[in-house]
């Protein structure tokens, strides 16, 4: 393909499927071509929904020569294994967080792209809406001067009481630091580069959690994975940070502020778009909100700007290497946590460029 809109394949149906599909049907330089699931009528459903052509399993919508991207919707313990398909067949992977389960097969997709000319994008694109690229650009900018440190939260009673098949996010590769932890720390390396060393503590609440609502309420799974961290991080920057990600509040908390030598900035939650975006400066008493400006289209604005990226031939911003930092930072955090110490990072991403102020995704820009 050399020009005009960038052809695009779903690959898994289920609850988040019907966000991405929501936005990419409305962004012009992508085209929804195919939904494929392993529940083949779930699939069909999904693609008449919202007027995608074609539906099946995901050798048939890997034959569709028109379709450039895959977008990679399983769960956490498929992401692997669909990217190497997806790249055998000669398609880019955008796939959901995290890129793997473990860092070594994070490494094994990245190589494997480069090797045959693709690329591997990765969610959260979060940090490309405007609350977040708002606050890129008033740190940039000095409003709160050098920036020292971060405290970035985010806990609650846990998704089993909502949502209709929680196992998966208790399970390997899950749990509140690799489900939720993306957003946060995706956002804060986004912002100030790569993590050089961690330290940790985690622990786990109950064995035993039960479904809320569904079908399948009152039915009880087991907990695998430690459902409270908390992390101490240092960026090759300056800053530290201190993150708690956690299944076993019974009061919801979402928050990041960043402080520095002038003031304080609020930051949104980085599993929105949007705002609100506050500071308060040296010597002031109260928080002042900062202007919020650029999209808050929703997930899929990092496939588009992948596929933008493909035409032009920059770099795009949700990339394979921002997120398999990401991926090497929880797995770290994980291990830190279970041997008490400080450990270091290797993985060393290129820098996160702030979106321009025009870029619009309901805009056309490829012919």
């Amino acid at each position: 393909m050399t020009g005009g809109p960038v052809g695009v394949a779903l690959v898994g149906a289920g609850v988040i499927s019907s966000q991405y599909l929501t936005a990419l049907s409305r962004f012009p330089d992508v085209r929804v071509l195919a939904v494929a699931d392993l529940d083949v009528e779930r699939a069909r459903a999904a693609a008449q929904e919202f007027g995608v052509p074609a539906a099946g399993d995901v050798g048939s919508v890997l034959a569709i020569p028109e379709v450039e991207i895959v977008v990679n919707l399983t769960i956490p313990a498929a992401h692997a294994e669909v990217a190497g398909t997806a790249l055998a067949a000669g398609k880019h992977v955008y796939g959901e967080k995290p890129l793997a389960l473990a860092p070594s097969d994070g490494a094994k997709i990245l190589a494997d792209a480069r090797a045959r000319g693709l690329r591997v994008g990765s969610a959260p694109d979060t940090f490309l809406g405007a609350g977040l690229q708002s606050a890129a650009r008033a740190v940039a900018a000095g409003a709160i001067g050098e920036p020292v440190s971060v405290t970035a939260v985010t806990q609650g009673p846990g998704p089993e009481s909502w949502h209709p098949s929680p196992e998966f996010l208790f399970q390997y590769g899950a749990g509140p630091l690799f489900d939720i932890g993306p957003y946060y720390l995706t956002a804060l390396v986004a912002l100030f580069g790569p993590v050089t060393r961690v330290a940790a503590t985690a622990r786990q609440a109950r064995a035993q959690r039960v479904i809320g609502s569904g079908p399948k309420a009152g039915t009880s799974f087991a907990v695998e994975v430690p459902t409270h961290v908390h992390a101490l991080l240092d960026f090759a920057s300056g800053p530290s940070a201190s993150a708690t990600f956690s299944f076993d509040s019974a009061v919801p908390r979402r928050m990041i502020e960043i402080t520095g030598t002038e003031g304080t900035l609020s930051l949104p939650d980085p599993n929105t778009f949007g705002g609100p975006l506050r500071v308060q400066s040296l010597g002031e008493q109260e928080w002042r909100e900062l202007p919020v400006t650029g999209s808050t289209a929703g997930r899929g604005m990092g496939v588009l700007d992948m596929a933008r990226a493909i035409r032009t031939g920059a770099d795009h911003r949700a990339s394979g290497d921002l997120a398999q930092h990401v991926l090497e930072l929880m797995a770290t955090v994980t291990d830190a946590a279970d041997q008490h110490a400080f450990l270091g990072l290797e993985s060393r991403p290129p820098a996160v460029a702030v979106l321009p102020d025009d870029w619009d995704p309901e805009t056309a820009t490829l012919t």
